[in-house]
Formats: structure tokens, sequence, C-alpha cells
């Protein structure tokens, strides 16, 4: 596997042009946060809104809008409950999210199925937490869209079939080629070394701690992919800098405390990506 190095940035994080406004910038929404698991969103939408993206809505669970806004007051709010608004919604939306916090009850499939119907080939869909579980114990017919999947490696042995202790660099490429490089996915397989799986070829992360290893960081990971794929031509680029990113700025903040939690990494987003623009 190719390594990812911080050359990806200079790739990717682009000076932006004095003529530019928030549609410039893409337009993101992002699907999750069941009553019992509204902050997962929240993190995610956290890492959406720092990335840069230009405009974001969070659709979630009614009793998570106060949270949500008190946290990221930049985000839009509707309720998931609302699935006529929510299908109007997704067509006017460059990147889809969904998964963070959805949960794995009919309503959390009922969501699933709409957003899997009413996306377009156009549009970009992250495919994260939850939403990986349905798709594999429903056994969902993917839709034709670019399709990106974030697993954990739980996740991956239920999407892929290929067991925890079984993954490695050849086992996961395997599967990859098997099952998503013909509809041109990207799978990203998060791990202590994150694997980025791309119809172009196979790349590995060289950053990371242990410091990392928390909940909600994979959400935050999830919204940093989605807020870079809306505002970067470069689809496969976006996904490996925002990897990249993750963890780099992570490894910064481990060098001064224990723990680094989520929404650390998310406040650090701007600095950082004005530090490595180009």
């Amino acid at each position: 596997m190719k390594p990812i190095t911080k050359k990806i940035l200079q790739d990717t994080i682009r000076i932006r042009p004095t003529q530019s406004f928030k549609g410039t910038y893409g337009k993101i929404a992002l699907i999750g946060g069941n009553q019992n698991f509204g902050g997962a969103i929240i993190m995610s939408s956290l890492g959406a809104v720092y990335a840069g993206v230009g405009l974001t809505t969070t659709i979630t669970d009614s009793s998570n809008q106060s949270s949500l806004h008190n946290w990221v007051p930049e985000a839009m709010y509707l309720d998931y409950h609302d699935e006529p608004a929510v299908k109007a919604l997704i067509a006017n939306m460059d990147v889809i999210n969904i998964g963070s916090g959805l949960g794995t009850d009919e309503k959390s499939l009922s969501l699933l199925k709409t957003v899997f119907a009413s996306v377009s080939p156009t549009q970009i869909l992250v495919v994260d937490g939850s939403a990986i579980d349905l798709i594999a114990s429903n056994n969902l017919s993917l839709p034709k869209t670019k399709l990106i999947f974030t697993p954990h490696q739980m996740e991956w042995q239920k999407l892929s079939g290929v067991k925890i202790k079984d993954q490695n660099e050849n086992t996961n490429l395997a599967a990859y080629n098997n099952l998503f490089k013909q509809q041109g996915s990207i799978v990203v397989v998060k791990s202590h070394r994150t694997q980025v799986l791309t119809p172009t070829g196979s790349f590995v992360n060289t950053v990371g701690t242990p410091a990392q290893a928390t909940g909600g960081m994979g959400d935050t990971l999830a919204g940093i992919i989605g807020g870079f794929v809306a505002q970067f031509e470069n689809t496969e680029n976006a996904v490996l800098a925002a990897v990249y990113t993750h963890s780099a700025i992570a490894d910064e903040l481990a060098k001064k405390q224990y723990v680094v939690l989520p929404h650390q990494i998310s406040e650090a987003l701007p600095q950082f990506m004005k530090k490595n623009e180009a």
C-alpha cells in the first residue's frame, strides 16, 4: 500500500479565491443521531463545519436540536422524522453523510432507504456507523452514486465478510476489489493505521496516536471527509487528505495531553488547514 504523507495536503487544500461565497464550498447534509446517540451526529457536524464546507444541514431527532445549536450554531437543522422534507432537502445537496448515531431500528432503516432512493449519480454519499450495520444485516442494494464507506474493523467485517483477525493489506484489498471497486466506491477501513481503498490504488495512513482511542473519533472523521469532498474537486485526494489531517492534528495534540477528544480535532482544523494550504 502507498503511504499517505503530508504531501497530500498541498495537493488538496487550496488557497480560497477572492471571488467566492458559501455556495463555492459545497452543501452537505448529515443524517443520524437518534435519542440516545445525539453526540455522534453533533461531532460529525462539527467536523464538517470546521473543515470549511459552505452550508451544513444536520438531519436528526428533535431531541438533539438544542444541543446541536449550542455546539454548532453554523449548522441548520431538520427533524429526521419528516421524511418528505428529508427527501426534498437531499435533492439539493452535494454530499450526504448518513450513519453517525443513526441506530439500527425500523426508523433508522426507513431513513436509510429514503436516502438510497433519493440520491443521484452526481452526488457523494458517505456511509458511516449504523448505516453500515443496516446495509450488512438487511442485505440492501447500494444506490448508483459516488459512495464512500468509513467502517471500523468490526463494521468492515460485517460489510466484507473478512474477520478482524484476518484483516490485513491483502485480504482487505481482495474484498474491496470483489465487492466495491467496480462501482468506483472508496472504503476507509479505520484502525491504528487506517487503510484507504480506492479504484486507483490502496493507501495506508502514516500518522495517528493511541490518544485517539475514544468514542466519537470515527464520527468526527466522517464529518471531515464529508467537508473535504464537498469543497475539493478531486474526491480521492480529498478523502486521503481528510484521513491524514484527522490523525496529524491528533498527533500534535497528543504531545501535551493523554487523551485527544474528537471535538478538539475539529476545533483545530481551520488553523491546520491554513498552515497547509497551497
